[in-house]
């Protein structure tokens, strides 16, 4: 399984930016998609994950600012970030369960501006 994560990016505080990480190599369906992200100098962590079959989870800290979706036809998930604080930046990760496995993406880079 091969992740490819684009979309990130500068943004002011306020600001909004679009994730994507397309996962190829795959016959099945992926069970688990989702987004972690690493801060400077600290752990990586939770951010959002959805089902195959549409089911979300959220870290406390972006509900109601970010929404994770995705098309199973292509086999990417989406991170729609708003109202983007100074406390989001870091690299964002895609993560995928698929047949008991998990895979990572290579990251991607979110730096918001105060």
């Amino acid at each position: 399984v091969q992740l490819q994560a684009s979309g990130g990016g500068l943004v002011q505080a306020g600001g909004s930016l679009r994730l994507s990480c397309a996962a190829s190599g795959t016959m099945f369906i992926i069970n688990e998609m989702g987004w972690f992200r690493q801060a400077p100098d600290k752990q990586r962590e939770f951010v959002a994950a959805i089902t195959f079959g549409g089911n979300a989870n959220y870290a406390d800290s972006v509900k109601g600012r970010f929404t994770i979706s995705r098309d199973n036809a292509k086999n990417t998930v989406y991170l729609q970030m708003n109202s983007l604080k100074p406390e989001d930046t870091g690299v964002y990760y895609c993560k995928v369960t698929y047949r008991g496995s998990f895979y990572w993406g290579q990251g991607t880079l979110v730096t918001v501006s105060s």
